[in-house]
């Protein structure tokens, strides 16, 4: 359902591919949803895809730490540590950053910065191909609607600009206001939800592809589930 003219990453979700045909090389991709929908397992899946081909990829955890993460892929059967160890896959925890810069402006009396996405550019590597941000819901404390517009849109246009292809996570429970600002600037968005079957009665999840540029999209929801060894689609729609 993709465009031949485009290059594409693989997503690193099994059936996903089928689906858009991987990820846009240098475009920012949007992951929102509930909590425990999935969002980090897909964003961890798709790291570790990238780094195993053989690019050059960046974990930015904004709640997390790395020993954190390691824990959760080591739960779902993923060994990392091939890919940490050369650094092919990095990981880096915004927590420690955000405590460096509130040292400094207590230092230098500044006020404190609101929102930390512009800072997020000075931490990625020249070398950097793949990123994955988790979360930047996090990194919006204080913001209006105004600032948060102009950080993100720099932020999409600066990593355009590098060519690095990004999976930005962004909680539903973060304003409308700021979804909606997020949506509109990234080159694609999937929704992962929760919710209840209404012919079954049962609680399923289901993943919805909002928009993906140049991107022949499904308009029907994607069933999909989180096994013991990651998150795969279920059932891939007919053309």
């Amino acid at each position: 359902m993709s465009d031949e003219g485009i290059q594409r990453i693989g997503t690193g979700v099994e059936g996903l591919d089928e689906i858009i045909g991987g990820y846009p090389v240098g475009r920012s991709i949007l992951i929102t949803g509930d909590a425990g929908s999935g969002k980090t397992i897909m964003a961890l899946q798709f790291a570790i895809q990238s780094a195993r081909a053989g690019l050059r990829t960046l974990y930015i955890t904004t709640e997390e730490d790395e020993t954190d993460l390691r824990i959760q892929c080591s739960s779902l059967g993923w060994d990392i540590g091939d890919l940490l160890e050369p650094g092919t896959l990095r990981i880096l925890s915004l927590t420690a950053v955000k405590a460096r810069l509130t040292e400094a402006e207590m230092h230098i009396g500044a006020e404190p910065i609101k929102g930390n996405l512009k800072k997020i550019i000075s931490e990625i590597p020249d070398d950097i191909e793949v990123l994955v941000i988790d979360s930047i819901g996090s990194q919006t404390e204080k913001l209006t609607t105004y600032e948060f517009r102009d950080q993100f849109d720099l932020l999409i246009y600066e990593l355009k600009k590098r060519n690095i292809t990004t999976l930005i996570i962004l909680d539903s429970a973060t304003s409308r206001e700021f979804n909606e600002i997020a949506l509109f600037a990234v080159y694609g968005a999937i929704r992962l939800i929760k919710r209840e079957n209404p012919y079954t009665g049962r609680r399923e999840r289901v993943m919805d592809i909002i928009k993906m540029r140049s991107t022949r999209t499904p308009m029907e929801f994607i069933p999909y589930m989180i096994s013991d060894d990651g998150l795969r689609v279920i059932e891939v729609p007919e053309e």
